[in-house]
């Protein structure tokens, strides 16, 4: 892809309730792996592939991370959309508030409890689709959202809440989502916006980003491919376990890239 989105939305509203007590006095995304809070990686890997302004949703703690990140970081421009119900709500609401970025054109979309290798995002913009998905080969380890991905690379089905028991013989091979997700300006006006309207509009605020696209993926209003991301080490951190295994992972010094 020749021209990789300027700006990009990160969703770092949620409480972090699973990895308590480390977020009893800080939000999820200043958790730091091996040093580096998960949001000034996820930052630091967007900058280093061209944008220059992102928009991160706060709720939980909104001020740490207003003050860690300020309104520059690095040559990124910061911009904040506050949720005041991130206790009552999911992230398809947390996505609604940033809908004036999304109007604006092509963005990356990103969770803010993902730490990743740049290499995530650069297998993102070799894609020549309008919309594209990271995603990895679903292991026994995993639990979460997974993808079935058609012949010619496209998402067919979303499925929600797998763990190792939907790991069949026999059955389509599950990708697991990173969380990592381009989409196209023109999609996102016509479509995705539209819909996230209606969605909060008809009161379903506890709804998920994951639900959104699943829907549109299933009616065949969003085609989104899937980019293989086999060989990129990335962890999706929701408790201490989980932290564990990312600072086991991230421990050579290509982990943090800039």
């Amino acid at each position: 892809m020749t021209n990789a989105p300027k700006k990009a939305v990160i969703l770092a509203a949620g409480c972090g309730s699973r990895l308590r007590p480390l977020t009893d006095l800080r939000p999820k995304p200043l958790v730091e792996v091996n040093g580096t809070p998960i949001l000034h990686n996820a930052l630091r890997n967007l900058e280093a592939v061209g944008v220059e302004e992102v928009t991160i949703v706060v709720g939980y703690r909104k001020d740490a991370i207003q003050y860690s990140c300020g309104n520059h970081f690095g040559k990124l421009e910061i911009n904040y959309a506050e949720s005041p119900v991130f206790d009552k709500t999911g992230n398809a609401y947390s996505l609604w508030l940033a809908r004036d970025t999304l109007l604006t054109g092509d963005i990356y979309l990103l969770e803010g409890d993902v730490f990743f290798e740049l290499d995530a995002l650069r297998y993102l913009d070799m894609e020549e689709a309008e919309n594209v998905a990271a995603v990895a080969p679903f292991d026994r380890s995993m639990e979460g959202s997974a993808v079935v991905v058609t012949e010619n690379g496209y998402i067919a089905e979303v499925r929600m809440n797998q763990t190792a028991a939907n790991l069949i013989d026999g059955s389509p091979r599950l990708f697991k989502t990173m969380n990592l997700i381009r989409l196209s300006g023109n999609d996102l006006r016509e479509t995705i916006v539209p819909r996230l309207d209606d969605l909060i509009g008809s009161g379903a605020v506890n709804s998920y980003t994951e639900d959104l696209l699943s829907d549109l993926v299933q009616k065949k209003a969003l085609w989104i491919a899937a980019a293989r991301c086999d060989d990129v080490r990335w962890y999706e951190i929701d408790n201490e376990d989980d932290l564990r295994v990312a600072e086991a992972m991230f421990t050579t010094p290509r982990e943090f890239a800039c």
